[in-house]
């Protein structure tokens, strides 16, 4: 028999799993499924970020990751304390380390501000080493609501809510294509026929293809760009404090490379940012001809390198020569060497590219009658989770 649900929410990342966590809270008793097709919870972008719970510093005022990034990471740190899931709010800086960067950290500053940040302090050279004796740089901004977190644990907690309340969440179950009959809508799975009132796209890598799977075809495209970090061997701890980030380049929708201190202790130093011959592509050597001719055979993506094309190639010159990732990190710590890291996880961005050749800088929500497709939501979604989740869960409930 064909199930039915209230909403069918695909994709079990953790903007997927808060939506259907706020659903169950803002209506008590909706029927609800979320249908994940790997074997876990988590398995993607949300399970292999580095845990950084965002401050809100970086984005454009009222743009939707700012406000969301905002309310949703003081709704993060509340659920995490109420649950009881390790976070540390550690704080970060973010270090300009020559002259040429300062215009930008000022404007940075500035953003924090109208942003609504509480406690941002600027810093001179002399005073960044009491944050991060290792660190050298001339000027930095000192951002106190930055934290860590396990996002794995926050998603685990936030589906056994879910469970908790009726819902219902489907490992295994690769969706397939949407009918329309007698004016319902139809979910094929790898796992049978699903009836749902309403549906939410939230497959990340797979977000567009999901889209035109249900007959709405976006204009935009997913690229896949592999962020590959080290370790620092636990002797080379003491190099890094908490979290030290450079200052990004406007140009890009990546923060560059950085130092993160782990919830569980532990040190990385990355990502970069390296086009991925692979959605879920994790290794180098991973590659799809499916995914590779998705992007080759679409102008928008040669528009895209040819102007971006310089810092491609240093992504990856990068990627293959470990000396130049710890040159890139010796410009925050100058004492970092080659034997102090050793290769750890990678993670796969879904960034989302316009037609037009430049890359979607926001978050992208897509609503047509019975759907709502969420078709850019790269970080800080971690971070805004739960007011993401807020946000799809009122457009579906149309509130």
């Amino acid at each position: 028999m064909t199930r039915r649900f209230d909403v069918v929410v695909v994709g079990g990342g953790i903007v997927g799993i808060a939506t259907a966590w706020q659903l169950t809270r803002m209506r008590p008793g909706i029927t609800i499924a979320v249908l994940e097709a790997a074997d876990r919870l988590a398995a993607h972008q949300t399970g292999n970020n580095s845990g950084v719970i965002h401050s809100g510093l970086y984005y454009r005022p009222g743009s939707y990751k700012a406000q969301n990034c905002v309310a949703g990471r003081a709704m993060l740190y509340d659920y995490c304390e109420r649950k009881g899931i390790p976070v540390d709010r550690c704080g970060k800086i973010v270090v300009a380390v020559d002259e040429s960067e300062v215009p930008r950290l000022d404007a940075l500053f500035q953003r924090g501000l109208d942003n609504g940040l509480i406690g941002l302090r600027k810093l001179s050279g002399n005073e960044i080493v009491e944050y991060e004796p290792a660190v050298r740089g001339i000027k930095a901004i000192h951002v106190p609501e930055t934290g860590i977190v396990n996002y794995i644990a926050v998603t685990e907690s936030l589906a056994r809510d879910i469970a908790n309340a009726g819902g219902r969440i489907q490992l295994n179950t690769s969706f397939l294509r949407l009918v329309r009959r007698n004016g319902c809508i139809y979910l094929e799975t790898t796992q049978g026929e699903i009836e749902a009132g309403q549906l939410v796209n939230c497959g990340g890598l797979q977000s567009d293809r999901i889209a035109r799977l249900c007959g709405v075809y976006p204009d935009l495209m997913i690229i896949p760009f592999r962020g590959e970090y080290y370790t620092l061997k636990p002797e080379s701890n003491g190099l890094v404090r908490n979290l030290i980030y450079p200052v990004p380049d406007p140009q890009f929708p990546f923060l560059g490379v950085h130092f993160t201190r782990m919830i569980d202790g532990s040190r990385e130093a990355g990502p970069n940012a390296v086009l991925s011959f692979k959605r879920e592509g994790y290794k180098r050597t991973d590659f799809s001809l499916n995914d590779v001719m998705n992007y080759l055979s679409c102008r928008s993506f040669w528009t895209m390198s040819m102007r971006h094309w310089r810092m491609g190639m240093g992504e990856f010159y990068r990627s293959f020569f470990k000396y130049a990732f710890v040159r890139a990190l010796q410009r925050l710590v100058p004492e970092i060497r080659q034997d102090d890291v050793v290769p750890g996880g990678a993670g796969v961005r879904a960034q989302a590219l316009e037609h037009d050749g430049f890359l979607v800088d926001d978050f992208r929500i897509v609503r047509t009658a019975d759907m709502v497709h969420v078709l850019n939501a790269p970080s800080p979604a971690a971070t805004a989770c739960l007011s993401i989740g807020r946000t799809i869960g009122g457009i579906v409930l149309g509130s």
